[in-house]
């Protein structure tokens, strides 16, 4: 292997997501010479705007909302204080049907009619008291559900949807995933919050506002990479090829971009890239029950079609989401719902999300495929005419959600504990630690991480930082 230039840096961050880009600002902020690789040619990861044409449009959608107001105020500070309060209302569509998400038992209740809102209150209920006197272990998704909304309403509302998301059955899914996800939310809690807005607002998963920056979500990780970039660097279009180790340090990580291969060394490391490939990664390779427990963990692939449409606005929604499995496509937003500067005066987009795996029918069909697959389900559930489209973008977007199996939690734990003994390694992001973060939680990830390096360098506070909340 020719290495054309090996340099020194104080930290050296792989992956420019949400979680290596707050990291490396921190450090960046307080002095310390930082690199961050990223993959793609530009910073963001999953929380990316792409520009087409004149539109703006995420991968899916990003909105931020976070409890942690210091984190709050440091990303209004990141934006010059350029961010929007959205209004969420988003949809189930559902037997030609639009049921309120999250679920809305009046709305519930006017939509499926008497009898099978009756049938759902009473298998909840039954369930209430089955818990008390039969103690059965909650496993997966479907367990937790069932425990906490009854089967019925688990049927109607969780299963399509679940299974399509995940592609695999709901009794595969681990119950860490949507405990976390919905945590505190149950039937009870449901009603409750369809007539009280205090025991709504109580609930995250409940919050019926959040705060986006009007040129997309992207707009925080572009802004980060501009800050780093005034003291450290970021470097784009660049790969990470191995990462060399020894006597339980990182020494050093080996990259390659369109002007050859180099190698950096750093006193420490930081990684948002996915967990199984950082582990592929290690020269030396790990043990064989490190890098089999890596195979094993999963991730849900990701493709999005963009069309562009000759209206002004389609549905007046934050998200739609579409459980039926004979619709390809899971859930489909409006960027212009979250920001008017999303799209060109008079034209509107929708950005739909295609579920996947790497190598399936839907990731290897063409853009043309994909695109008259989506127009045509779109207009024939009435959304749109085929006529109005004009424009359309395809991306795929691999390892775009770690995939939380039943067993997951024991492969996780083997692999962390087996990076736990490099002592100058910080694992950070939803890829890194293999993780379901939002954007909020992402950056919190990066700034605890940034934070210990700060205390184990020495360095100086030289800006204010999020208290860290679990």
């Amino acid at each position: 292997m020719d290495v054309l230039n090996r340099q020194f840096k104080d930290v050296v961050i792989l992956g420019g997501g949400p979680s290596g880009l707050s990291a490396g600002h921190v450090l960046s902020e307080s002095g310390s010479n930082v690199l961050v690789i990223e993959r793609q040619a530009r910073v963001g990861g999953l929380a990316k705007t792409i520009e087409h044409n004149g539109f703006r449009f995420d991968l899916g959608g990003h909105r931020f909302i976070t409890g942690n107001k210091q984190l709050e105020s440091l990303v209004r500070e990141i934006l010059g204080g350029d961010l929007l309060v959205v209004d969420r209302s988003s949809k189930i569509v559902l037997n030609g049907k639009l049921y309120d998400y999250p679920i809305s038992i009046r709305n519930a209740l006017s939509r499926l009619g008497l009898r099978t809102s009756i049938r759902l209150v009473a298998d909840y209920l039954s369930e209430q008291i089955r818990k008390h006197f039969i103690k059965t272990p909650i496993i997966s998704l479907e367990d937790w559900v069932v425990r906490h909304f009854g089967r019925s309403l688990f049927n109607v509302f969780f299963k399509e949807y679940s299974e399509k998301v995940w592609g695999v059955p709901c009794d595969r899914i681990a119950k860490e995933w949507v405990a976390k996800r919905i945590k505190g939310l149950s039937l009870g809690v449901a009603i409750r919050g369809a007539f009280s807005r205090t025991e709504s607002r109580r609930l995250r998963t409940l919050a019926n506002q959040f705060l986006y920056p009007p040129l997309g979500i992207g707009q925080i990780c572009d802004n980060l990479q501009v800050r780093i970039d005034r003291i450290g660097q970021v470097m784009t279009d660049t790969s990470v090829i191995g990462i060399n180790h020894a006597d339980n340090e990182i020494q050093s990580v080996m990259v390659q971009n369109a002007g050859g291969i180099h190698e950096y060394s750093g006193s420490e490391f930081i990684s948002s890239i996915p967990l199984t490939v950082l582990v592929q990664l290690l020269n030396p390779q790990p043990p064989a029950e490190i890098l089999q427990a890596a195979a094993s963990l999963l991730f849900r692939d990701l493709v999005v079609v963009t069309v562009m449409l000759d209206r002004e606005r389609v549905t007046d929604q934050t998200w739609m989401y579409i459980p039926d499995q004979a619709v390809p496509f899971g859930r489909f937003h409006e960027p212009k719902n979250w920001s008017a500067r999303m799209a060109p005066e008079g034209k509107t987009h929708l950005v739909v999300e295609y579920f996947c795996f790497s190598g399936d029918a839907i990731w290897t069909a063409t853009d043309a495929a994909l695109e008259q697959r989506t127009v045509s389900e779109l207009s024939r559930m009435g959304f749109i005419e085929p006529d109005e489209v004009f424009d359309s973008a395809v991306l795929r977007i691999p390892k775009a959600y770690p995939l939380f199996e039943v067993d997951y939690i024991q492969k996780q734990k083997c692999i962390v504990e087996y990076l736990e003994r490099f002592s100058n390694l910080e694992l950070v992001g939803r890829g890194g630690q293999f993780e379901y973060y939002n954007t909020d939680h992402a950056m919190e990830s990066g700034i605890a991480a940034a934070e210990a390096i700060r205390a184990r360098l020495a360095l100086p506070f030289a800006i204010e930082t999020p208290v860290l909340v679990s």
